[in-house]
């Protein structure tokens, strides 16, 4: 009979996507089948993919003529494996590896199985096999081809629903029960297979079959599997725990034994390769210790292991613990065991920075070309959902049962009928988490893959839009997404953030009201060590009904996550509520908190990480606003800080009103430093280089301050027209200041030097030491101390305090050390007469860079440098964890580097240069350092230096040890770009690190091998 070919708009009006193929493949099927044509175009229509279920059917009609033509002489029938065949291709493959199993499409498609329906069917499949020795090949391919026969109705089921959004929740629960069915009829299999009859002769992994019926052994269903919200292909996480039946015939150990070989052959049975592909995988990497831990243990050590060792994302992931197979009894005793210490878990030691891990591990793994496509882990995912509600559950659990709920959905209508929650938003989050539950399964269900990306290809969108129902075509199906992510990004604040304020004000909330305990909970569970000082923040600023209360109230939940996301939440709530009442209805403040999200969040990062900034911000307020623009927060240029002063002395006359002003430009110059390193605005490097330039400048400013008061004043005692004050006068950059390598809070090393010139001898010398001691009385600041150390000025501390150039030549000349001489290696003119500070220079080259250095020298500096170790260490202070004169830290770098210096500096003009790092790179491009050696150098350097800065951004106060306390190291490691609750890997990366650094130091500088200690 011939047939007339399909119309090419009934093939694009049935969704074809290659019409030729098309018209040929229904033109040879409708023939081979004796369907009509029409009819069978009707029904591929229905289809997700008619492409894929129009082969699929081809193919099937060649390997069962007759079961493919009862499928397609009834309509309903036809359009039903259309459905699943257009869907599937996995199923598809499936029915074509065992065409038998037809005739499930013939049947009318019910609910999925429940749990003991499922179990007794499976479980047959092993029964049918005969009472006799089991083949273990066999029993994996009834067991597989059993599951797939039922996987194919649940299938039939989902896809043929008015709305697959209202059938997920059914589908999910089903899925779960066919899993627990399956691995129960595995652990039967596993039995036979394991059990050794009388007779039998002994044989590895067999056991005596009486011992084998006296070990219990349980499943428990972990994740989505033990909370029934399952996805057609996913792992099935699993715990086993086991016993003896009878301790004194078969003891506990033996047991476990046993019970042992039953996981493994169960599991072998499930997700082996074979014949017929396995179903998934059976993963018991969620048991105590993962993957180095004893597959099967008993009751007593599961909870010995919880109770001493469990880190807390384990008692979250036991939030969805249930007996999934096997012993049923065992099983309710391991839960019921377990649940007091899953839901005491929030008030553990650590829960906080546990918290924060476990969001940081959701997306840390996912590569950075699949974080835009991820169903699951990418932002607005699955997961995003999952633990806003657990994280609810934990918090509010302790004291309300009723929130005990294993299914994420179960759990988000308990938080809202008990007020936890709106109602409203409860309702939203429901559909958004179903919507995204279908996409994931109609994804899987393709290729029966575990899989959570979405399509990037139009045609792949296209047909998974068709598959799903939620939406006519893939721009469509994209857009719906994409509206579902953003609205899911916004949840943690919307659920968990977002009732907070119902705590402390009036809100409208649909129904929704947590008491003051209740938030406080919240609050302590996100890393608020006081909560109830916080919620009194929160109350104070969200109250009232002005302009600037109601702005604050739409802020809070949001700025509530944001500070939870810092180190010191509790701190930076109550800098953020003193600089709102400082600021108090100020316009561009809250513009700014309202329209720049950005400046917002960096605001709470660092009132959240640094006392020091805070107090600073309160100090000086109106810095808030630089937030808005990062390039506000670049160092200036020393010649802009020179313009800037040179202004201030032109408007002021006198010297402490011109004073007072230059420390306010100082303060704010630290501050935006400050914030700049603290925002990851410039390097270390560049921050030392703009430290020192806020210091040098503000030096320049007060000495010209200083020297133009006293010509005043001996103008007015010398009536003869003297002009000046009689002197040359300069300031010299020492130490870390002269290598333009300050941190935070350093101080400032200096020395001073003068020249007579009108005035001579004693008369000279008091005009300097005035000029010094106003110095310090002008740059004294309580608000932010500012400490001028010249203690590397010639003898020391015994030394005088101002020298003249001549008195520096002839001590230089006549009794310099060598110490002396290495510390003018890092001398640098700051501040003075130009003239002054050339001459000085070429004095002190004359002294730094010898011609030649004897080897008694050399031996002196290495004799200073273990002498230093050794004596100006604090008292009980660990060598290891001190950042400035400890073992591989900063002392150590630059003592070998100035040891380089005063050896070579003469014959390589490189190095002959103040900063550490520069001459590194010096010694290195002359051969004189080997790359890899000065790589480790400059990393200890950088490291210890950033440590020492964030020590005071974080302290508020000046040390120079590594904390031991986890508190103030996680602070440390926070503002050093570590992720939450990296305390420990702050301290073991700096001390490796300087492991390194001291081993070359120890082998170069004092020339002996690692490990032991140079003579002192």
């Amino acid at each position: 009979m011939t047939r007339q070919a399909a119309p090419y708009s009934g093939l694009a009006r049935a969704g074809f996507d290659d019409f030729e193929r098309a018209r040929a493949g229904l033109s040879r099927l409708s023939e081979a089948a004796e369907v009509e044509l029409p009819a069978l175009l009707d029904a591929l229509a229905a289809a997700a993919d008619p492409d894929e279920a129009l082969a699929a059917l081809e193919r099937l009609h060649e390997r069962a003529p007759a079961a493919v033509r009862r499928l397609l002489e009834r309509p309903a029938v036809a359009e039903r494996a259309a459905r699943v065949l257009g869907a599937s291709r996995g199923l598809g493959e499936f029915l074509l590896r065992n065409p038998d199993e037809l005739h499930v499409l013939e049947r009318e498609p019910e609910p999925p199985l429940g749990e003991s329906e499922a179990r007794a069917v499976l479980v047959a499949a092993i029964d049918e096999l005969g009472p006799g020795p089991l083949d273990a090949d066999a029993a994996a391919r009834a067991i597989r081809l059993r599951y797939r026969r039922l996987l194919v109705g649940v299938a039939a089921y989902d896809l043929t629903r008015v709305s697959a959004l209202e059938a997920v929740d059914t589908i999910a629960a089903g899925l779960a029960d066919l899993a627990g069915a399956a691995l129960d009829a595995a652990l039967v299999a596993a039995r036979r297979l394991v059990g050794r009859r009388d007779g039998e002769p002994a044989a590895p992994g067999r056991y005596p079959a009486e011992d084998v019926r006296a070990t219990r052994l349980a499943v428990i269903g972990m994740g989505k599997a033990g909370a029934r919200e399952l996805n057609y292909l996913s792992d099935v996480d699993v715990i086993y725990v086991a016993e003896s039946a009878d301790a004194d015939a078969v003891p506990h150990g033996r047991a476990v034994e046993i019970a042992t070989r039953l996981a493994v052959v169960a599991s072998r049975l499930i997700d082996d390769a074979a014949v017929e592909p396995p179903l998934w995988e059976v993963d018991a990497n969620l048991r105590p210790e993962g993957k180095d831990g004893a597959l099967v243990r008993t009751l007593e050590s599961h909870v010995q292991y919880y109770e001493r060792w469990a880190k807390s994302w384990e008692f979250q992931a036991l939030l969805k613990a249930r007996p999934l197979a096997g012993d049923a009894g065992l099983g309710e005793r391991y839960v019921a065991a377990l649940a007091p210490m899953v839901w005491a878990s929030s008030g553990r030691d650590g829960f906080v920075e546990s918290v924060q891990q476990m969001r940081e591990r959701v997306t840390q793994h996912i590569p950075a070309d699949e974080v835009d496509v991820q169903l699951k882990l990418g932002p607005g995912g699955l997961r995003d959902i999952e633990f806003t509600v657990q994280l609810l559950q934990l918090v509010h659990g302790a004291s309300d049962d009723g929130i005990h709920q294993r299914a994420t959905l179960s759990a988000l209508a308990a938080l809202a009928d008990r007020g936890y929650v709106g109602r409203e938003e409860a309702g939203e989050f429901a559909h958004d988490y179903r919507l995204l539950r279908v996409l994931e399964h109609r994804l899987q269900l393709s290729r029966l893959r575990r899989t959570h990306l979405m399509p990037r290809d139009e045609g792949e969108l296209r047909v998974l839009a068709r598959a799903s129902g939620l939406a006519r075509n893939a721009p469509d199906l994209v857009a719906l997404w994409q509206a579902t992510r953003q609205r899911v990004r916004g949840l943690h604040e919307r659920l968990f953030y977002r009732p907070l304020l119902s705590a402390v004000a009036a809100l409208p909330a649909s129904g929704l009201e947590l008491t003051s305990a209740q938030a406080e909970a919240r609050l302590a569970a996100i890393g608020f060590r006081d909560p109830r000082g916080a919620l009194g923040h929160i109350a104070a600023l969200t109250a009232g009904v002005s302009r600037r209360a109601t702005i604050q109230r739409h802020l809070m939940p949001v700025l509530i996550s944001w500070f939870a996301e810092g180190a010191d939440p509790d701190y930076g709530m109550l800098a953020f509520r003193r600089l709102s009442d400082t600021l108090g209805t100020t316009h561009w403040y809250l513009r700014l908190l309202r329209d720049s999200s950005d400046a917002a969040s960096r605001l709470t990062r660092v009132l959240s990480g640094s006392r020091f900034v805070g107090e600073l911000l309160e100090r000086t307020p109106e810095a808030v606003a630089w937030l808005e623009d990062l390039d506000e927060l670049r160092p200036r240029t020393l010649t802009a800080l020179r313009d800037e002063t040179a202004a201030v002395l032109a408007r002021h006359g006198e010297a402490d009103a011109a004073a007072t002003v230059l420390r306010a430009i100082r303060r704010r110059e630290v501050l935006r430093l400050a914030l700049a390193g603290i925002l990851d605005v410039c390097s270390v490097e560049e921050l030392g280089h703009g430290l020192s330039d806020v210091t040098e400048n503000h030096l320049a400013a007060m000495v010209a301050v200083i020297r133009r008061a006293g010509a005043a004043e001996a103008s007015a005692n010398a009536p003869t027209g003297a002009v000046g004050d009689g002197i040359e006068f300069a300031v010299i950059g020492m130490g870390r200041f002269g290598g333009r390598e300050l941190g935070i809070s350093s101080d400032a090393d200096v020395i001073y030097v003068y020249r007579p010139a009108a005035l001579e001898g004693d008369a000279a010398h008091r005009v300097a030491l005035k000029i010094v001691s106003e110095l310090g009385r002008l740059t004294e600041d309580a608000r932010l101390p500012f400490e001028l150390d010249a203690d590397l000025r010639p003898e020391g501390r015994n030394g005088v305090m101002v020298r003249s150039l001549d008195a520096y030549r002839a001590y230089y000349a006549r009794w310099s050390l060598t110490w002396e001489a290495q510390a003018l290696l890092r001398a640098r003119g700051v501040a003075g007469d130009s003239a002054l500070l050339d001459d000085f220079r070429e004095l002190a080259d004359g002294v730094r860079y010898p011609a030649s250095i004897a080897e008694q020298a050399v031996r002196e500096v290495k004799r200073i440098k273990a002498r230093v170790e050794n004596e100006r260490l604090p008292q009980n202070a660990d060598p290891s964890r001190h950042l400035k004169l400890g073992r591989g830290s900063l002392s150590d770098v630059e003592w070998f580097v100035q040891l380089i210096q005063l050896q070579h500096a003469a014959a390589v003009p490189a190095l002959r240069t103040t900063s550490t790092l520069d001459a590194l790179q010096a010694a290195v491009e002359a051969g004189l350092v080997g790359a890899d050696d000065a790589e480790t150098l400059r990393a200890a350097w950088i490291f210890a230096s950033r440590a020492r800065s964030a020590l005071t951004l974080w302290l508020d106060r000046t040390t120079d040890v590594l904390p031991v306390e986890r508190t103030q190291l996680e602070g440390v490691a926070r503002l050093m770009g570590y992720p939450p609750g990296s305390a420990a890997q702050l301290e073991q990366d700096y001390l490796q690190l300087t492991r390194r650094s001291r081993a070359i130091f120890d082998r170069d500088f004092y020339g002996v091998e690692p490990g032991r200690e140079p003579t002192r």
